[in-house]
Parts: structure tokens; C-alpha cells; sequence
């Protein structure tokens, strides 16, 4: 077999999360850097396309008897736990591409494990909520991302990240919106060209922040829409849905 190119952090970093061999805390981090960095954003996408095919060739095997219990008695009490069992999932990290084949066996396991009925019940810690990602976009023939936004429920914050090239239009301000399933949009505040930032969301926001709820950007006046409650004053510069990644 012909070795290929050594991965660099990034990559790596992209791959592990493409694989779901992250903890709480790495998937927080990784999420968060796909909503500031595209590039990352669409290294994880290209990893995820070149892994989903691979669980499809594995067919799928009868579980030796008494094999769930056992591994129930190796896993941690929760994903944070940096245990032997998760870092050698990561056995790959700097490894050439031409080991994705191992790489893939362990993700084939793990599907095949995550549909056999456990025999034992056990109470696991709380998980963590599910991020929810937008990209906005132009709305024309062409549409062109203009702003990425990813939303950490567990933290009740949205950050949003600005791919607007500064300097463009200084006599207007970028104004951030939710559009729940009611229709009615609400302010978030801000968004400067160029740059990203986190907004907390108060309880009500929070409950807002849904699958398919959408997030847009409008180009107002200095100082924002004259009437926030009312919805944006000027024109929509871009607009997305949240979406489970």
C-alpha cells in the first residue's frame, strides 16, 4: 500500500470530529471553529463525505452473546472522561491518509454497537445539546455565503462569524435576527464586518433557537432598525436555517 500525505492538526482535528471520536468539550471546540474558520468548516464536510460510503460496504454480524455487558463495564460515566478507550480510537492522529481503512473498520464498529439493544440500563450523565449550524446566503440566482452562525445550546449562545471584507458600506450596520417557526422576527444586535462574536441568548431566545428556525441579516442605519420589535427596516443581506450538522 502507497503511503499518503501526513496529516497536519487541522486536519486531524477535522477528521476526529467528521468520525465522532470527540468528547463534549473537543466537539464544543470544533463546532465553534467551524463557525469562525470556512476552511475547517469544509475540511470537516470533505472528511464526512469521504467517510459515509465505508459504513455501507460493512455488512452487518450477529454480536458474540454477553458481548454488551462487557463493554459496558469499560466505558466511562460520560464523554469527557479522556479514557484509554476513546484516545485509541484516536490511534490515527498524524497518521497518512492511506490508514483510513482501519479508520473506517472503527467507525463501521461503532454503528454496529450503537444498534444493539443494551441488556443492562444505565443511567448516563447529561448530555450535551445538539449544536445547530446556519450558513446565510445571498438570496439570488447565485447564492453567496456571507455569514456563518452555529448555536451551542448548552451554553445558550449563538456565534456568529461575518464574512463581509470590512469597509464596504460604513454609512449602514449589519443587524442580526431570529425567525422562529411564528414568523416574527427578534433582534440579536450586531454583526461587524469581518469579525465574529457570541450572543448570549436570554431564555426566551433560547427557546427560539430551533431546528429550522432561520437567522438573517439585515442592512440597517446606524444604531439598527428604528422599530426592532416590528422586524428589520432594510434590506435582508442574507439569510439561513439552523440545521443539525
Amino acid at each position: 500500500m502507497s503511503e499518503g500525505p501526513e496529516l497536519n492538526d487541522a486536519e486531524a482535528f477535522a477528521a476526529e470530529h467528521a468520525l465522532g471520536v470527540l468528547n463534549a468539550a473537543e466537539r464544543a471546540q470544533a463546532e465553534a471553529r467551524m463557525a469562525r474558520e470556512p476552511a475547517f468548516a469544509a475540511e470537516v464536510d470533505a472528511w464526512r463525505s469521504r467517510l459515509a460510503p465505508l459504513t455501507q460496504s460493512v455488512a452487518a454480524v450477529p454480536a458474540p452473546e454477553g458481548l454488551w455487558p462487557r463493554i459496558e463495564r469499560v466505558l466511562p460515566a460520560n464523554d469527557n472522561d479522556d479514557s484509554v478507550a476513546v484516545r485509541g480510537l484516536r490511534f490515527w492522529r498524524g497518521a497518512t491518509v492511506g490508514s483510513l481503512g482501519l479508520a473506517a473498520a472503527s467507525l463501521a464498529a461503532a454503528v454496529f454497537l450503537a444498534n444493539q439493544p443494551p441488556s443492562v440500563i444505565v443511567q448516563p450523565a447529561e448530555a450535551p445539546g445538539q449544536l445547530l449550524n446556519a450558513s446565510l446566503t445571498t438570496q439570488d440566482s447565485a447564492p453567496v455565503p456571507l455569514f456563518v452562525a452555529a448555536y451551542d445550546p448548552t451554553r445558550k449562545a449563538l456565534i456568529i462569524t461575518s464574512l463581509v471584507k470590512p469597509g464596504q458600506d460604513p454609512a449602514h450596520v449589519h443587524e442580526l435576527w431570529v425567525i422562529p417557526s411564528d414568523g416574527k422576527p427578534r433582534a440579536l444586535g450586531f454583526v461587524e464586518p469581518g469579525k465574529s462574536k457570541a450572543i448570549p441568548m436570554s431564555k426566551e431566545l433560547a427557546d427560539s433557537m430551533a431546528e429550522g428556525s432561520a437567522i438573517a441579516v439585515s442592512v440597517e442605519p446606524p444604531g439598527g432598525a428604528p422599530h426592532p420589535e416590528t422586524g428589520p427596516s432594510g434590506p435582508i443581506a442574507a439569510v439561513g436555517k439552523l440545521a443539525k450538522i
